[in-house]
């Protein structure tokens, strides 16, 4: 294969590199730390991943701790005395707005928007964990911020930033497997069927009605915190909104996708509380310039669509059995990845490969391209226009399962062209105090 740059992968490029470019370009960094200075920086939920994003930062100036519950904040706070607590990020705003630089939102997925929004409208930078938001208007309304207020973000996909996501794109925009006009992803994890049971006493450690937050008041129960919110359509999307931010980004950014035109989802019956044991999505999304129009598919908790169980790796391993993966469909062959492998398919056809040269640079750190753009305007990969537009197009999915109705979408309006129903889950109300700046 030639080391030439061809026209269409160039343009791939190019188009990646000024998407991460999108709202800093004009952004006046005068004001800037340079960057061997540390940030000031409050770090909202300091458990779980929390905790791990907490890890990665310490080089920073960790100036505030804030977490619902007093045990994970008590844990923390051994190891940074010096930081200010608080159960409440509202209190942290009002009280710490002129101290901080940057903010990191790592809680339930019901809780990412409202402090994100808060943040951003201060001209704080935020990191903040996928799904980037609960709610497709709430994707747009924080991109829309981020782009207003030109500050540094970063959504949490951390394998964005490993060298086989790399390597996986330069395959596929060097035109390897030919146009792509069908892409599978999938997850086999399953987080569903969460129901509220019996009433409990609130635990002595928690602040229930700030982790609630702008979820509905109701009663402590076993089975939501802390483990196992994601199981709740009030607070998480089950397996798709937990694992599709990851695996569907591959694709995302190979393929500069942006918004279907069109999505319906099927599984088992819709429960008004939990999330489904499984779930088979089907988007559309039009041509861009000269690459085709693209079928995409996702699935999960084991169930897969006919291509992705018939196809087999080398070893004779049907993708199915992968766990997660990603299988790209040209008209030359088929690339099949997950964060670590990338399969040519048919493996006789693609004996002699070889693979085109690095395009991409390198990483330096997932974190590390957001404290360093926090500091000098450089860019991160994920930032929100980028992660706002996969995440609306995550939560879409989960719009057309919960409506019964496929969803003829109209991005720009943001909503559906033929469904009553579809927005009911498009946006959602929010409890007194904890609204999203914007909504």
């Amino acid at each position: 294969m030639s080391h030439r740059l061809s026209r269409r992968q160039f343009l791939g490029t190019a188009s990646a590199a000024t998407a991460w470019w999108v709202g800093m370009s004009d952004r006046s960094f005068a004001d800037s730390k340079s960057p061997n200075e540390k940030l000031n920086l409050a770090i909202i939920g300091v458990a779980g991943k929390g905790g791990h994003n907490l890890d990665q930062l310490t080089q920073e100036n960790i100036v505030a701790l804030c977490d619902v519950d007093r045990g994970n904040l008590g844990r923390q706070a051994e190891r940074f005395p010096n930081a200010a607590k608080f159960e409440d990020y509202r209190q942290l705003f009002d009280k710490m707005s002129n101290k901080i630089d940057a903010v990191v939102v790592s809680t339930a997925d019901h809780t990412h928007a409202p402090p994100t929004s808060i943040a951003i409208s201060l001209g704080k930078h935020v990191y903040c964990e996928k799904p980037l938001t609960h709610t497709v208007q709430e994707a747009r309304v924080i991109a829309e911020l981020a782009k207003k207020h030109k500050v540094a973000t970063q959504m949490g996909t951390q394998v964005h930033a490993e060298g086989n996501y790399r390597r996986v794109v330069e395959v596929i925009q060097s035109g390897a497997i030919g146009p792509v006009r069908e892409v599978f992803t999938w997850c086999n994890k399953d987080w569903s069927n969460g129901r509220f049971g019996e009433t409990l006493p609130v635990p002595t450690s928690l602040n229930w009605d700030v982790w609630l937050g702008p979820a509905k008041e109701r009663d402590y129960c076993k089975g939501i915190h802390p483990g196992d919110w994601r199981r709740f359509w009030e607070y998480g999307s089950g397996t798709f909104g937990d694992m599709a931010a990851h695996i569907m980004d591959l694709p995302f950014w190979a393929l500069g996708l942006r918004h279907p035109t069109s999505v319906v989802c099927e599984g088992p019956e819709v429960h008004p509380d939990g999330t489904p044991k499984w779930t088979k999505c089907d988007y559309e999304f039009p041509a861009r310039g000269d690459q085709p129009a693209v079928k995409f598919h996702w699935s999960d908790g084991g169930a897969h669509h006919d291509l992705v169980k018939s196809t087999k790796d080398y070893s004779g391993k049907s993708l199915s059995e992968w766990g997660i993966g990603v299988l790209f469909v040209g008209d030359k062959g088929m690339l099949a990845a997950d964060y670590g492998r990338l399969v040519l398919l048919p493996q006789d056809k693609f004996t002699d490969f070889k693979a085109p040269p690095k395009t991409i640079a390198d990483s330096i750190g997932h974190w590390r391209e957001w404290t360093q753009a926090c500091k000098t305007g450089s860019p991160t990969t994920c930032n929100f226009d980028y992660s706002g537009a996969l995440t609306e197009t995550i939560l879409l999915g989960i719009v057309a399962f919960r409506s019964g109705e496929k969803i003829e979408w109209d991005a720009a309006a943001l909503k559906a062209k033929n469904s009553s129903k579809a927005g009911a889950y498009v946006t959602k109300s929010y409890r007194k105090g904890f609204e999203v700046v914007g909504i």
